[in-house]
């Protein structure tokens, strides 16, 4: 009788190999030491800080979370302790575990990314960057860098020139038009791989105080929600890029994983789910393999070649 122990699991993004296809999203996995008392961080593909900035930053004003129906709105504005203070508190703990950090890294300025993007060459124990841009550059009047094919050639540009020793992947907004548009920018740019996508922004009210349900009126909309969604824009991302696509958005079961691999993603990030129960993403890594099993499959990558051979 075969065992689960025979199905491989490992996954290729660009340069770097993962165990498994499953990783824990930034902004929902802290630094990783917060969940490794709970979570076998060994078990995981791998894991995203949440995102680093030049200075830290303080973050938005209490509540930051507010549950909706299939999924929550968060608005933690980005709070971290700063790039320095990772590399000089986080790092060296991190260090000790088995697994691929990837640094998330954000900025308000196109300037922010590189500067951070250097401190963190010169130290050891990361596996890859990862570009927030979603961010407001407050040089163009708030608009997003990841709005604009121009922008996102220009910030993601700006970045490969400095992160040498490093996979460098972006991760996309879903407020686009054609998201293949794009992540042909990001790609043309020098982008090794794309998450596919950051939150939707939306709103929570009490009608009874007139208040937001939030510390700041808007906030990001994940969970099982947006599924649907995301895995349309992850089709369409494969469909116009050849650089690998990391899934992101509503995944909490095994067959979610496999729905985002089916589509092309060569791995899934878990976000919202980590916050109901701390070890989905670990349980979502011991899972698959016996789904796999149970399909009669032995290399998960079967699972995107049956798909595509379907669909072109």
């Amino acid at each position: 009788m075969t065992s689960a122990a025979a199905v491989d699991l490992t996954v290729q993004i660009g340069a770097l190999r993962l165990r498994n296809p499953i990783l824990a999203a930034s902004g929902t996995f802290g630094y990783g030491l917060e969940f490794a008392h709970l979570v076998n961080l060994n078990r995981l593909g791998g894991f995203v800080t949440k995102g680093l900035s030049r200075e830290p930053i303080e973050g938005a004003p209490a509540p930051r979370l507010c549950e909706t129906p299939s999924g929550m709105l968060n608005a933690v504005g980005l709070q971290n302790v700063g790039v320095r203070a990772f590399v000089a508190e986080k790092l060296p703990v991190l260090r000790s575990f088995d697994t691929a950090v990837i640094a998330n890294v954000f900025g308000y300025t196109q300037e922010d990314y590189p500067e951070v993007i250097r401190v963190l060459e010169d130290a050891e124990g990361l596996a890859a960057y990862e570009l927030n841009i979603s961010c407001p550059n407050v040089k163009k009047g708030g608009m997003q860098f990841g709005g604009d094919p121009g922008m996102v050639s220009e910030v993601v540009g700006v970045a490969r020139k400095v992160a040498a020793r490093r996979p460098l992947w972006v991760k996309l907004s879903p407020l686009v038009t054609d998201i293949g548009l794009i992540a042909r920018a990001a790609e043309g740019a020098g982008a090794d791989a794309l998450t596919v996508a950051n939150t939707y922004p939306a709103m929570a009210v009490d009608f009874r105080t007139g208040k937001s349900r939030l510390g700041n009126l808007t906030g990001g909309l994940s969970g099982p929600a947006i599924r649907p969604i995301t895995l349309r824009l992850v089709w369409e991302a494969r469909k116009a890029v050849k650089i690998p696509i990391i899934g992101l958005g509503g995944v909490e079961t095994v067959e979610d994983v496999l729905e985002y691999l089916a589509l092309g993603a060569s791995a899934v990030q878990v976000g919202t789910a980590s916050f109901a129960d701390p070890r989905a993403s670990e349980r979502l890594a011991e899972g698959l393999s016996d789904m796999l099993l149970d399909a009669k499959l032995f290399v998960i990558n079967e699972i995107r070649n049956r798909f595509l051979a379907e669909n072109g």
